[in-house]
Formats: structure tokens, sequence, C-alpha cells
């Protein structure tokens, strides 16, 4: 038989940014920022904390009759933290129980600050241009792509999802691959930057990169390279030059 024990709030370790200020690899493998580019981030996000949720309203968007900043102190009451919280989230994809253990939140709470903030990340990130082009026609003339020399890699990426009920998205979203129902999105990165340039829309899992990328054709600039893999084969668009690794001829079949 096995017994399964409540984790106890003495027990649980409760991270927050403090925790991480001294661990730069943690730190940068949970939130995908260095702590500069995180310095860099935040007040950005502070700002548009303020403009989404200001101070004189309450969460609900009502008028506060009373001073904020009472009651008991929560762990994600600093912006710092706030903002940590979002970008873990994002980074790793976790389920929102795992993630609220690693926050000191249950999992209500955890759902509640993911919808909360996720708009002021995404306001954030468009006042810094650093929000990825989600129109396809806009990337030629997108400052994220003209940043340095336009040399670009294409590539798709899944995210584990919960199982439908449906058995037709049943089948729409299992990846054969990943042996998992999964969400695909196609991903445009400036291999000068690093920076994402483009982020394709949501498509099941099983959907095959080319495809979805022929789904919302990209705008290139001219004289870009677009680096691929094999599952863009046959992808060709003008005025671009795209390389594709081939297998060496010396290898195992």
């Amino acid at each position: 038989m096995v017994l399964l024990y409540p984790i106890s709030s003495k027990m649980a370790k409760v991270e927050t940014y403090a925790t991480l200020q001294d661990r730069p690899r943690e730190f940068l493998a949970a939130t995908g920022l260095t702590h500069d580019e995180f310095a860099r981030v935040l007040p950005a996000f502070a700002t548009a904390y303020a403009v989404l949720y200001p101070p004189d309203q309450t969460w609900e968007g009502k008028v506060r009759h009373r001073q904020g900043g009472g009651g008991a102190k929560g762990v994600l009451s600093q912006m710092a933290n706030k903002l940590l919280f979002i970008l873990v989230y994002q980074k790793t994809n976790p389920l929102q129980t795992m993630h609220g253990l690693q926050f000191g939140l249950s999992q209500p709470q955890t759902n509640y600050w993911i919808h909360h903030l996720l708009p002021v990340l995404q306001r954030a990130l468009a006042d810094l241009d650093m929000a990825p082009e989600r129109d396809a026609r806009q990337v030629a003339t997108s400052p994220l792509t003209l940043e340095g020399a336009p040399h670009m890699a294409i590539d798709g990426t899944e995210r584990r999802r919960q199982r439908p009920q449906d058995d037709t998205a049943q089948q729409a979203h299992y990846s054969g691959k990943k042996k998992a129902h999964t969400d695909k999105n196609i991903l445009l990165v400036n291999e000068m930057t690093s920076k994402v340039v483009y982020l394709g829309p949501t498509e099941p899992g099983k959907t095959h990169d080319k495809k979805a990328t022929d789904q919302a054709p990209i705008a290139y600039p001219g004289n870009a390279t677009l680096d691929k893999d094999t599952g863009f084969q046959g992808y060709e668009p003008e005025r671009v030059l795209t390389m594709q690794p081939k297998k060496s001829p010396e290898a195992k079949p």
C-alpha cells in the first residue's frame, strides 16, 4: 500500500526572486532571461501592471474605498515575484498544481494569477518592442526581423496539453513524434539576436510543420537566409536562400 502525505508549508520551499538572485544558471533555465534582461523587463512590467490594474481600483475593477496594501502579504506581493511567476510558467509550461507548489500557492490561486498576469507580460513586451509578430504578412518589416542581418531559423514547437474528450479532437492533437496530445506553433527566430521574430497560430499537434507554415505564408525581407530542418522539406519561399542539413552518406541507416 502506498501512502501519500500532504506537503506541509514548512516542508515546501517557496521560490522567490530573492532566492534565485545568486543562482544565474538556474534563473536562466527557469525564465529564459538573464538577470540583466529581467531587470530591463521589470520596469515595463510594473508600468503595464499599473495601467491594467490601477491602484485606485480593486482587482475586480471597482472603485477602491479603502487604502490598498492591507491584510496579509502574499508571496507575489513584490512585482519581481509576479514577473518571475509568469515567466517561469511561460518557459516551463508546468501543470498548474506543480507550478503553484513552487510558489506556495494552491491550484485555484495559481490559475487566478496566470490569467491576471499574462496580459501584463504581453503588454510589457509590446511596449519594449520585444513581442513577436503574430501577423505573418508583417514579418518583413518587423523591427525584430531587421535587427542585424536577416539570418533566420524556422522550426515547429510543441507543448503538451490536456487530452481532449472528443474523439476527433483527440486524433487531431495526438502527436506521434511526442507520443502525447500537444498544441503546435511555428517559430521564426532571428539568428543574429536569438529573438523570436514570429509566433504562428496555435495548431493541433498532428499538423505537419510545413502545412502549418503554408497556412500562414510568412513575408520575408529581401536577401534573407533561412535555416530549416526536414520538417520543412519543400518549403522554399521566394527571394530566400534556404539551408537544410543533409544526412551524412557515411551515417548508418
